[in-house]
């Protein structure tokens, strides 16, 4: 077992010189709250994680199909790129702008690079896909995004013919909110190879908005293999969300994916005169993810649970799948740390795809030592600074007769001054008699 260390378990912490250490993430993330708060949208007071759970738990014994620690749910069917997102290997995704003719307020557009001049001018993505084959890159899941791509639709044609000529083997995806999915467009689309096609629904939209676009699903599904809608869950609208799977099933589409609603750091008048508040612990490792979606809205979780729940109920023959804020990021982290070259006191963990490594501070380092030399190990490192000795977690079972508490390091790679460095994002809490490998690998 594992103790996360937050502030409601900070206390648990026996040894002096580990709290002291424990603190300085603390802080970490109280500043990065802090700094939430002060975009002007309230922090929920309330920590919906255990109710989580179980609610998690459920599913999984109702026969759902929980992947990548539990961070995706699914029922009956997921895509082949929802699958491979999980490590990130092997796919890509591109725009050719980032203009589009809504203007919904939880989009986290502006957040990407470059957002301003994207909106004024355009990249060419399928000569970035020649571009790529030229330079012997494999690519197997590919995708073009915006913005809305359809306001080009010359350009999404050609970008997913080249992909058919560059790529045969590549699964291909196109996101798009539906309003420009003319039956024309569909229809070239279809002729340039085009396997999957995702819409969006607003659900601040009227009933009429709705009905136009199950109506370019209905047609969709006449020329494009997969069709799915993916949306962000809003808290509070599950009666409403429940009338939208009945009609998906009624048009018999392949799945929808339900993402967690998250708040970009833009808009936050928009959260607030909704009730909607930021989750109490975003994320369980604070750290610069590439994904901008921002920060996820409390509740939107349970709502997608609920969903997932009301599917297996309803017996649902399509695919419903909850995708978490959580299980965005974890392709990153696999692509910084998997296969590297890791220091002898580092574990790379199939859990997280992060970086674990035990440590003891102040009077048990003299406990451990004496254990380690025992049996010849000599693969730690000692901290004077902070006054710890680091070793690998594989080492922990042989210390079940110490009582000592040891802390979990979780850490990254990241370059550097054109340097792969090792970089600490948090510490945890175990004792030797309760840690289990199964928590890490």
């Amino acid at each position: 077992m594992i103790v996360d260390i937050t502030r409601e378990t900070y206390d648990q912490i026996k040894n002096r010189r580990l709290a002291e250490y424990a603190a300085i993430y603390l802080g970490i993330f109280d500043n990065f709250m802090d700094q939430v708060a002060a975009s002007g949208i309230e922090v929920d007071s309330q920590d919906y994680s255990q109710e989580t759970a179980v609610r998690i738990e459920e599913l999984r014994q109702k026969g759902a199909a929980l992947r990548n620690s539990d961070r995706s749910i699914y029922v009956n069917a997921i895509s082949p790129a929802c699958v491979a997102c999980q490590k990130g290997v092997g796919s890509a995704t591109f725009f050719t702008s980032l203009q589009c003719h809504r203007d919904c307020y939880y989009c986290f557009n502006p957040n990407q690079v470059e957002y301003d001049y994207f909106q004024q001018n355009k990249r060419n993505p399928a000569q970035e896909l020649v571009e790529i084959q030229a330079a012997g890159q494999r690519i197997d899941y590919l995708a073009l995004t915006g913005g809305e791509p359809l306001l080009h639709k010359a350009a999404a044609s050609a970008f997913f013919q080249t992909a058919a000529d560059a790529f045969p083997q590549a699964h291909t995806r196109l996101y798009t909110t539906g309003d420009h999915a003319n039956e024309a467009t569909l229809r070239e689309l279809q002729a340039a190879g085009l396997e999957e096609i995702r819409f969006s629904i607003r659900m601040h939209d009227l009933t009429k908005g709705h009905r136009l676009t199950f109506e370019r699903i209905a047609l969709a599904k006449e020329y494009i293999p997969t069709v799915m809608v993916e949306m962000p869950i809003l808290p509070g609208t599950l009666a409403e969300m429940k009338d939208v799977l009945l009609e998906l099933e009624r048009l018999h589409i392949h799945s929808i994916n339900l993402l967690e609603l998250c708040y970009p750091f833009a808009n936050p008048q928009a959260f607030n005169e909704r009730g909607f508040k930021v989750k109490k612990r975003p994320f369980h490792i604070l750290y610069n993810y590439w994904y901008a979606g921002g920060v996820p809205i409390s509740a939107s979780e349970l709502v997608c649970l609920d969903l997932m729940e009301f599917a297996l109920e309803q017996k649902l023959t399509i695919g419903v799948h909850y995708c978490s804020l959580e299980n965005k990021l974890t392709g990153q982290n696999y692509q910084q740390n998997y296969g590297r070259s890791l220091p002898k006191t580092v574990a790379f963990s199939d859990k997280d795809y992060l970086l674990k490594s035990a440590k003891v501070f102040g009077s048990d380092i003299a406990k451990v030592l004496s254990v380690f030399n025992r049996n010849g190990y000599r693969d730690y490192q000692r901290s004077r600074e902070h006054r710890y000795l680091e070793f690998h977690v594989a080492q922990i079972p042989n210390l079940t007769d110490l009582n000592i508490e040891i802390g979990i390091a979780t850490s990254t790679l990241e370059m550097r001054a054109n340097e792969m460095v090792v970089r600490e994002l948090k510490v945890d809490l175990t004792r030797p008699a309760l840690f289990d490998m199964k928590d890490i690998i």
